[in-house]
């Protein structure tokens, strides 16, 4: 069985002279402490103020070819048709 490699740290040296190159480096951007924190906190999208619920329904397949027949986009488009429905039925 093979042995995992190694790890090497650098010296302290070299810690130095790695840090004097992002120093001078005008690119490099060094966040501070408070920073990234801040950066640590936050991830991924941002919450939606009403966010989509997944579901699984069964849809006959005439009904889904037609909606996809249209293109891209046709999950909103049976999304606004089951709204316009709610707005003339009561449910």
């Amino acid at each position: 069985m093979k042995k995992p490699p190694r790890l090497i740290r650098n010296t302290p040296d070299e810690e130095a002279a790695i840090a004097r190159g992002i120093a001078a480096d005008a690119d490099t951007f060094e966040p501070t402490d408070e920073q990234f924190a801040q950066m640590k906190r936050r991830g991924g999208r941002p919450k939606l103020a009403n966010p989509k619920v997944a579901v699984t329904v069964r849809y006959d397949a005439d009904i889904v070819e037609r909606f996809k027949a249209g293109g891209d986009g046709w999950q909103t488009r049976m999304n606004n048709a089951l709204r316009e429905w709610l707005a003339t039925h009561h449910a």
